[in-house]
């Protein structure tokens, strides 16, 4: 289709037929920013734009004609009926949104008859691009987008030369070009721009609940096992004082008061009324906790205090069991100081205060009729001796002494699962342990609470902090000792110490062998992959802390650096008004200066560098002079150069009324200019031609 060439007086409304090449622009460009959402929507949301994209292509390379508006009208009716059954909703979710703008882009492509068409359709193709953020906020990601928008660039490029003057390298050159000169301006954008203490806008629930892995609401068996095989991070610790040993990494999330015989679900969210009396150093840390679409934040155990330097819409508050919830849902990254003791005992402020009995009835209780050979073996060890520290100290020995073991995939429970773990199958995760041993305590009298959480994490020697991973993922128990309070007590380590002591890779390879790979642990293989681990894992580190979690407070502390704390927000936006000022004058002097240069004939501009040096040697070209006539006033005013000036003069001559032509003559009338000025003119005149195309 070479030869569909538009006129100048094109409108965006005329109607025209879209050059094939300019329409695989399109349709590459709409193709690669939907490939993403491949991964999230329905197939059939695939496969109808695949069908649009394929049959806009065939209407255009076998000049069918477009479809009639009843069609069009049918297939948007068609694909409305379609959203609606997949999400129950067309436009209210995520998920629902981004389907049905793919399939209208879609549908866009049936109807394009006018540039105008065109424009629009890329132009939501750079919107398309955005969305593939309410998936995912990685590096690659937005590597791949990049990528996408200079082809989507490209396109718009190819909008304004419809004639197919420039090739393909060209186009994504010019893109490229366009992309850089909006780098600086982006940049004191992302810098500079006010940003408020919450999201701009709330996203439905969709958003983000997909995308996260974490903790429920409740624990029942297995559902912590199925955590310990994703190595997604959790959450990244840094830490300002010692590091504490892997035994003391306990990270507590929830406490679980309540059971109905299979699932534990929290209690009543009372507010902390325990005294906490500390022991040694106080460990303070930094938590980067990863969106898990929940209320509770993380904390080394026990947190002290709540943490101050959240967003203001979180409003943390400290809950008895010393958990740490929030107002709102932790839908995007946070960063957040704490101070935690790991030596500590608690007890309860007044032990006759209104909450004390409440929690003690939530800590005994169990469901009726459940149980009942747990309940009878518990109540046996009870009769035997009743002091609660030798009722703990007997369960962890049956654990030890009995034929239990630690698993990663234990057999499914039927019935009664504490009497099936606990009699039956003997092989179970973190959760079964807990869960069963806090219901021996409640059976024979000691109150009793299971605590979710992590235990562990891994050191990143490149960039010194810790990254807690969900394979970290945790149950232990605590109990209601008189003289102590409440007492930690984790009988996986009366089963499998290692998983405490060294973390859940002592009990499975996990993240030292790759794509299931036996290496040896003094191999260079392993070596080699431990580095590249941890060197990935430093550079998203960087990413989470200087790109996506870049928000009020490290703006703040911005101005703080520049001496600029006092004057807050409206020093901040005069800056940003400033750089936004200067940025842009220097694009327009920038691009004036380009155009100027483009506008001068490239052989008069080397021609008026000659004049400008003869001027420098006392001989002034005057306006109404011609070249001959200058040159004869300039041999007799300068006769030591009275040859170089005749002969550049007519190799000049020659050139501009077509008496000489070629390449040859035009870089040897260049070469006797450069060689006729001085070394500091000849170095301008070269920097002026370089910028010149060849004539």
């Amino acid at each position: 289709m070479k030869d569909l060439f538009f006129p100048a007086s094109l409108t965006a409304q005329t109607p025209f037929h879209l050059p094939l090449d300019t329409l695989v622009w399109i349709l590459v460009s709409l193709g690669l920013a939907v490939l993403p959402h491949t991964l999230h929507l329905p197939i059939w949301i695939t496969l109808w734009f695949v069908l649009l994209l394929l049959w806009r292509y065939l209407i255009s390379r076998q000049h069918w004609h477009l479809p009639g508006t009843w069609l069009r009208m049918g297939l948007v009716v068609l694909l409305l009926m379609g959203v609606l059954l997949s999400f129950r909703s067309l436009t209210i979710g995520r998920d629902a949104g981004v389907a049905l703008l793919v399939g209208l882009l879609g549908l866009k492509l049936l109807e394009m008859r006018s540039l105008r068409d065109a424009m629009l359709l890329t132009f939501l193709g750079y919107f398309l691009i955005i969305t593939n953020f309410f998936y995912s906020q990685s590096i690659p990601t937005a590597v791949y987008l990049l990528l996408v928008m200079l082809v989507t660039t490209g396109t718009l490029i190819s909008l304004s030369d419809l004639n197919e003057a420039l090739k393909l390298p060209q186009r994504l050159r010019l893109a490229s070009q366009i992309l850089m000169q909006s780098v600086p301006l982006a940049l004191v954008l992302f810098v500079l721009f006010p940003r408020i203490p919450g999201p701009l806008w709330g996203l439905p629930e969709d958003a983000y609940g997909s995308a996260t892995t974490g903790f429920s609401e409740a624990m029942r068996p297995g559902s912590i096992s199925e955590l310990s095989l994703s190595d997604a991070v959790a959450f990244r610790v840094a830490f300002f004082s010692a590091v504490p040993p892997a035994e003391q990494r306990y990270w507590r999330g929830l406490v679980l008061w309540r059971t109905d015989g299979e699932t534990w679900t929290p209690g009543l969210e009372l507010p902390a009324s325990d005294d906490l009396a500390v022991e040694g150093k106080a460990v303070d840390y930094a938590i980067t906790l990863e969106p898990h679409n929940r209320k509770w934040l993380f904390a080394l155990d026990l947190p002290v205090t709540t943490p101050t330097d959240l967003p203001g819409y979180l409003e943390p508050r400290l809950l008895s069991g010393r958990q740490i919830k929030t107002e709102h849902n932790i839908s995007q990254r946070v960063k957040y100081r704490l101070r935690s003791f790991t030596h500590y005992t608690t007890r309860e402020q007044d032990e006759d205060n209104r909450y004390f009995d409440r929690l003690m009835r939530q800590a005994l209780s169990l469901p009726e009729g459940k149980h009942l050979r747990t309940k009878a073996l518990a109540q046996s060890w009870q009769q035997e001796n009743p002091d609660p520290q030798a009722l703990v100290q007997r369960a962890l020995a049956f654990f030890h002494q009995e034929a239990f073991y630690y698993t990663l995939s234990p057999p499914p429970l039927n019935n009664d699962p504490i009497d099936a773990f606990l009699f039956d199958s003997r092989r179970g995760f973190c959760e079964h342990y807990a869960a069963t041993f806090v219901t021996l305590m409640r059976a024979a009298g000691v109150p009793a609470r299971v605590v979710v959480g992590y235990q562990g994490g891994s050191m990143n020697p490149l960039g010194d902090f810790m990254t807690v991973r969900q394979r970290d993922a945790h149950a232990w128990a605590e109990v209601w000792l008189q003289a102590h309070g409440w007492v930690r007590v984790d009988p996986t380590a009366a089963v499998a110490p290692e998983r405490v002591q060294q973390g859940l890779n002592a009990t499975d390879a996990g993240l030292d062998n790759p794509l299931g790979l036996q290496l040896e642990q003094s191999s260079l293989a392993l070596y080699a992959w431990r580095y590249l681990r941890n060197t990935l894992d430093l550079i998203n580190n960087g990413w989470n802390q200087w790109v996506l979690n870049y928000g009020q407070a490290q703006q703040l502390n911005l101005l703080a650096w520049l001496g600029l704390e006092d004057f807050g927000y409206q020093a901040l936006v005069i800056a940003l008004l400033v750089m936004v000022g200067i940025i842009l004058l220097f694009v327009g002097l920038w691009l004036f200066s380009v155009r100027r240069l483009q506008q001068i004939d490239p052989l008069l501009a080397v021609y008026l560098a000659f004049c400008r040096q003869l001027a420098t040697l006392g001989v002034e070209r005057r306006a109404y002079e011609g070249a001959q006539d200058f040159a004869q006033r300039a041999a007799l005013a300068l006769p030591r150069y009275a040859s170089q000036i005749h002969g550049i003069s007519h190799l000049y001559m020659q050139l501009r009324y077509r008496q000489a032509e070629g390449a040859q003559a035009v870089q040897q009338f260049k070469q006797r200019v450069q060689q006729f000025t001085t070394p500091a003119y000849a170095a301008y005149l070269r920097f002026l031609l370089g910028r010149k195309t060849p004539l």
